[in-house]
């Protein structure tokens, strides 16, 4: 068992973490396009009724 550790742990360890690092990127860039997506929603909503009136 711990010649299993010994073995494998220098392969795990980068892995996990480059995966995690890519995964926490994608999630940051998932919420930053839902932001701009809202923002902008709502600025053309503000715009219309704006308009409207």
């Amino acid at each position: 068992m711990l010649f299993q550790w010994a073995f494998f742990l220098p392969i795990i360890l980068p892995l996990c973490l480059a995966f995690g690092a890519i995964q926490g990127a994608v999630n940051m860039a998932e919420r930053v396009f839902n932001q701009m997506l809202t923002d902008v929603a709502d600025a053309s909503q503000t715009e219309t009724s704006a308009s409207i009136e």
